[in-house]
């Protein structure tokens, strides 16, 4: 057999551009293929795909055409596929597949993929296909089911490798070799004691290079972070992030070991965690594209609603002035750039502080610092800004009264942006309320109001409108 034959052939890159992402002709290729019946031209165009870039192309095909598409290639859609489909697309095509086909799917996929495409059907369609599983796969679901969303317990996968402490490293590897059923996705081996509580963990590494007479409990590693099987997702995260964990073990209220959480599912939980968090500073909901247009607008509108109310509480700050406004109209002109620039300064003091006590790095032990810390850079901020508009405004307009009045207010909206950027957060995190959900709202009407109060203040204490 020539070199040659002993090649892998080369996968077609050609569906794709040059930053991994499907090119739009080859999506309508497959489209028109499926929309003229001809189900083997379209299955054979996605058979050389990735599961990813199968799931790609559902997102990607547009809501009415994904139940087709699905027909034409459906002994291509396996669980892999399924694991890596946006939720909401994932749910449009579940919806068109029996309870079989559906555990059929389930049944490929480790514990925490299963739940994820089971647990948001609809309780009778849930029953139906637990019923369809394995009596095995039906426990550990159901087991998964029972722990709250968002939570190791449901993070989880119970396909794991865990032996006595007792045995030598040729126990584990005769072990290994000789049970088909154990999974072969794992990097480490947790040791436990007659309880099934982890008592440390080996590398696959030192298994392969340690004598076969070697006891495991000589050479495992006997520090090792322990996952609370009802600790938050985001918590998860933070613990792998900050020991760099590449997996680690979920054990329940007693100290036994129940599953594993592993790096992989840790990338997709800080991915969109961060998402979330930057889309619930806007008010922006979800932020899916692929999200129903009604579940889109009932979220916005509620935002939106909120927001309106405190544009009508800074209007009604501005008609408080509304005869010095009249008298000196320049007034009514300069009084949103101060307003604006200190919801500028406020944002970005509240995008930091959010991230920060979402990373764990602002606690209860460093936060009158970064209190003292934000309002030093707001006074710098604010003089520097003030100086520059109050130059501006003398040059523009010719009024030193005018240019002095503005400046003073620059430097009071910046200084109210930094520390209600700051505390604001603080606050509704002490309160347990997601800083990120609310807090842009009150920054937003603590700048506007704050911000034409001052400026409008000290021009009617400036005598302008006189």
């Amino acid at each position: 057999m020539s070199e040659t034959d002993l090649t892998e052939p080369e996968l077609d890159t050609t569906q794709l551009d040059e930053d991994d992402r499907l090119k739009p002709a080859f999506v309508r290729a497959v489209l028109d293929a499926v929309e003229a019946g001809d189900a083997a031209a379209a299955r054979a165009l996605v058979e050389p795909l990735h599961p990813a870039d199968i799931a790609d192309l559902f997102e990607l095909t547009p809501h009415e055409d994904r139940a087709a598409l699905a027909t034409a290639i459906t002994d291509l859609l396996d669980g892999d596929v399924f694991a890596e489909m946006n939720d909401y697309v994932r749910e449009d095509l579940i919806d068109a597949l029996s309870a079989t086909q559906v555990a059929d799917i389930a049944s490929e996929l480790d514990t925490d993929d299963a739940v994820a495409i089971i647990e948001d059907m609809e309780p009778a369609d849930q029953r139906e296909v637990l019923r369809a599983l394995d009596p095995d796969d039906r426990a550990a679901i159901e087991e998964a089911l029972s722990y709250d969303e968002e939570t190791a317990g449901r993070l989880m996968q119970r396909e794991l490798i865990a032996v006595p402490e007792h045995w030598s490293v040729g126990d584990v590897l005769d072990y290994l070799r000789q049970h088909d059923e154990l999974t072969t996705d794992f990097w480490e081996i947790f040791v436990v004691d007659p309880a099934h509580k982890p008592v440390g963990t080996v590398a696959l590494s030192w298994i392969l290079r340690t004598p076969r007479g070697i006891a495991i409990g000589d050479v495992m590693q006997r520090e090792q972070t322990l996952i609370p099987v009802d600790m938050d997702q985001e918590e998860v995260a933070l613990r792998f992030q900050k020991y760099a964990l590449i997996s680690a073990a979920v054990v329940d209220p007693v100290g036994r070991l129940v599953g594993m959480i592993t790096v992989d599912d840790i990338v997709h939980i800080i991915s969109e965690e961060a998402g979330e968090d930057i889309l619930r500073l806007s008010g922006a909901g979800d932020g899916d594209i692929n999200e129903p247009i009604h579940l889109t607008v009932r979220t916005r509108i509620t935002w939106l609603v909120v927001n309106l109310g405190t544009a009508m509480l800074a209007a009604s700050v501005v008609g408080l002035f509304q005869g010095e406004i009249g008298r000196f109209a320049l007034l009514a002109v300069l009084m949103p750039i101060v307003s604006g620039m200190g919801g500028n300064a406020g944002t970005q003091t509240l995008a930091v502080m959010v991230r920060a006590l979402a990373t764990n790095q602002l606690t209860s032990s460093n936060t009158g610092r970064m209190i003292y810390r934000e309002f030093r850079i707001a006074a710098a901020n604010g003089v520097m800004l003030g100086t520059i508009i109050g130059i501006g405004t003398f040059l523009i307009f010719g009024n030193a009264h005018l240019a002095i009045v503005i400046a003073m207010a620059m430097v009071i909206n910046n200084l109210i942006a930094g520390l209600s950027g700051v505390l604001i957060p603080v606050t509704l995190d002490r309160l347990d309320i997601d800083p990120a959900v609310s807090s842009a709202v009150f920054v937003t009407m603590m700048t506007d109001v704050m911000g034409f109060f001052s400026f409008l203040g000290l021009a009617t204490l400036f005598g302008l409108g006189s």
